[in-house]
């Protein structure tokens, strides 16, 4: 029923910037945390940015100061910013959010299919 599709992956040059954006769609009461993810091929899964309902916002050490995690919560959309891409950012990046399917249910996690990020020296 809740579909996370993300969207604005690609190659770019080391240095280089993205904007990704992930919808959440369905039949959503409401959206709690979101969330991105990346990973790499021969490594684990690594959280990089989470954002609150509130838009209290974390970041892994190893993105501080070069990604930007934001969201809008009228289009149910989480959006991350990523400037002065490295090629260690290679990835691919899922989106994940918490989501409430209506006033008395609990929180159920769903995940998007990911979209990839390249960056070539």
């Amino acid at each position: 029923q809740v579909q996370l599709v993300e969207s604005g992956g690609g190659l770019v040059q080391a240095g280089g910037s993205l904007r990704l954006s992930c919808e959440a769609s369905g039949s959503i009461f409401s959206i709690n945390a979101m969330d991105w993810y990346r990973q790499a091929p021969g490594k684990q899964r690594e959280l990089v940015a989470t954002i609150s309902s509130g838009g209290t916002t974390n970041y892994a050490d190893s993105v501080k100061g070069r990604f930007t995690i934001s969201r809008d919560n009228a289009k149910n959309t989480v959006y991350l910013q990523m400037n002065s891409l490295k090629p260690e950012d290679t990835a691919v990046y899922h989106c994940h959010a918490d989501v409430r399917l209506s006033t008395y249910s609990p929180n159920y996690s769903y995940w998007g299919q990911g979209t990839q990020v390249t960056v070539s020296s």
